[in-house]
């Protein structure tokens, strides 16, 4: 590890913080919120945005480095870690309403950040371990069927209206989270069924992935009735819910708008760079493993987080992820902001409007 890597550690800042607003509770219970919703965005505001890219050879070493790994294995035991000791303090009791508010939105971003987004990642990759590391984080958020939808479904189908996860200009964040997590879902479902008859197997077996998925979900709240308390399984779904919409609010903002052009065969051109908003604010890019660089990851899905490039022709967020999630839940400011960046890129493009 160079030393310059070792600003990746700063990503476990976040969970830290969730942790520290459990310990400490009163105000401080929001403490993640203040950490990813004011403090990061009012830094992007004026930190420099960094557009270099690395060189091929030390993108080559930089990929084989075990660091780069081991900076998200580690975030299976900080996730469950943090889940246990929400629901511990909870069954002690003796909180404030707006104590248990505040630790439950602050593990729920935890669970959308270094639980869906990591899994985002390790779910990319082609060995069956860290695959199964994805699966394991996406348990929490009740989101396991993402792998599926998001690797089969999204990647192919980004930046056009059969994409459930792509947001379409002029729609609200708020109708988008309900089409977005009910299609994903359905698809999720076809996908498999598909995958299953191609294979020979019958849909409604042991072999279907969603099935198991459904049961280990359902295991997984049976167990902090067991554990903890039967109460308390509501609060494990509202962490869940937090965490799963914070994924689908960074869908909203990575796509907003854009379209892939439909051949005269009736496909639509490859996916590339210009298919996704990037941002390219340095202090996002750390806490969330690079996933800023979006346009290089739809670009080509198997390169690592720690290798991701800029792209000049792809379309830049006026702020980072965290300021671009706050403005989106103000419809009209974010409206009068992406929506003149949505047409000017677009008639660059030549493309046409899917309207909402």
């Amino acid at each position: 590890m160079e030393q310059r890597d070792a600003k990746y550690l700063i990503a476990y800042l976040l969970p830290l913080s969730a942790y520290f607003a459990i310990y400490q509770g009163g105000i401080w219970a929001y403490s993640a919120l203040y950490l990813g919703f004011i403090f990061i965005p009012l830094v992007e505001l004026f930190a420099r945005r960094s557009v270099e890219n690395h060189a091929p050879e030390e993108e080559e070493e930089r990929k084989r480095a075990p660091f780069f790994d081991y900076l998200l294995y580690f975030n299976i035991p900080v996730v469950y870690g943090l889940v246990g000791y929400y629901l511990y303090t909870l069954h002690q009791g003796g909180l404030q309403t707006y104590e248990v508010t505040g630790m439950t939105l602050s593990v729920g971003l935890i669970l959308g950040t270094a639980g869906i987004n990591v899994a985002h990642e390790l779910g990319h990759r082609s060995t069956a371990y860290e695959r199964l590391m994805a699966k394991v984080l996406l348990l929490p958020e009740l989101y396991t069927h993402f792998i599926i939808e998001h690797n089969l479904g999204h990647h192919k189908h980004v930046a056009t209206p059969e994409d459930p996860a792509t947001a379409r200009r002029g729609e609200l964040i708020y109708t988008f989270w309900f089409r977005s997590v009910l299609g994903g879902y359905r698809n999720a479902w076809r996908l498999e069924a598909e995958r299953l008859r191609k294979s020979g197997k019958a849909v409604l077996s042991p072999a279907n992935e969603m099935i198991r998925f459904t049961v280990l979900q359902l295991a997984y709240l049976a167990a902090i009735g067991l554990l903890f308390s039967w109460s308390l399984v509501p609060f494990g779904v509202a962490i869940a819910v937090i965490g799963f919409l914070m994924l689908e609010s960074v869908n909203y903002i990575e796509h907003y708008g854009l379209q892939r052009a439909k051949k005269p065969s009736g496909r639509y051109e490859r996916v590339g760079p210009q298919h996704s908003w990037n941002s390219d604010h340095e202090l996002g890019r750390i806490f969330l493993y690079e996933l800023t660089r979006h346009s290089d990851h739809h670009f080509k899905a198997s390169r690592k987080y720690q290798i991701l490039r800029h792209h000049q022709e792809s379309p830049q967020l006026p702020t980072g992820y965290p300021g671009a999630i706050l403005l989106s839940l103000v419809p009209p400011a974010w409206f009068w902001v992406m929506n003149p960046r949505v047409d000017r890129f677009n008639q660059q493009l030549q493309r046409p409007q899917y309207a909402a």
